[in-house]
């Protein structure tokens, strides 16, 4: 699969609709008791941009970018205006939000990653698509210098240290980010006239594993 590293408008991503998909198997037994399974480790987002819409000249640059991408052939990066933060999106980003692993020694990469909580359960999505510039490491609570102390590769989310962290120290992080997409569609419809009426075009769009 290709990937451009490059964010849909998000001047019209801002509007959509959308969220996280699961997928469940659920199987009744004939004592009316349920059992359930997902074949899915991982949640998959989906949006429909064209609630977005709102003008003759958003419609303009929705067809060059859809162009450019060939349909659904290319993937290319989202912002999920909802969870886009390491943090609350309200809140600013520090390099204490998230802890992404713990120091053996030896490793030096850790993939960053976010957690979800709601009372003892948890879930753990990794983060393919940091947004440059954006990402801040800390390392048993002092703030690490990008650069000399890591790097972050901001196509697969991968945080190198220069040295491995010491055995239990424990490595945190902070960042913004993009969803990893592709069009879920390889035509878009559109009616100047129908759109000034308002009705908009549906533009479905859906997470790539990557």
């Amino acid at each position: 699969m290709s990937f451009h590293e490059v964010q849909f408008p998000t001047t019209l991503s801002f509007g959509s609709v959308g969220g996280p998909q699961r997928r469940t198997e659920v199987v009744t037994l004939v004592n009316g008791f349920e059992e359930r399974n997902t074949p899915w480790a991982h949640s998959r987002r989906s949006y429909d941009a064209g609630l977005a819409m709102r003008s003759v000249d958003d419609l303009g640059v929705l067809i060059a970018f859809f162009e450019a991408r060939q349909g659904q052939l290319n993937g290319f990066r989202w912002k999920d205006w909802a969870d886009y933060k390491s943090c609350p999106v309200s809140q600013q980003v520090g390099f204490e939000d998230q802890v992404i692993g713990l120091g053996d020694g030896t490793t030096t990469t850790f993939q960053l990653q976010k957690t979800y909580e709601s009372g003892a359960q948890q879930y753990v999505r990794p983060i393919h698509k940091p947004l440059g510039g954006t990402v801040q490491i800390g390392m048993d609570g002092v703030l690490q210098a990008l650069g000399p102390d890591f790097t972050v590769d901001s196509a697969t989310g991968i945080v190198r240290f220069e040295g491995a962290p010491a055995d239990g120290a424990t490595i945190t992080a902070g960042f913004e980010f993009d969803v990893p997409v592709r069009f879920d569609t390889d035509q878009i419809q559109t009616s100047v006239a129908s759109f000034k009426a308002g009705d908009v075009p549906n533009v479905p769009i859906v997470e790539v594993r990557v």
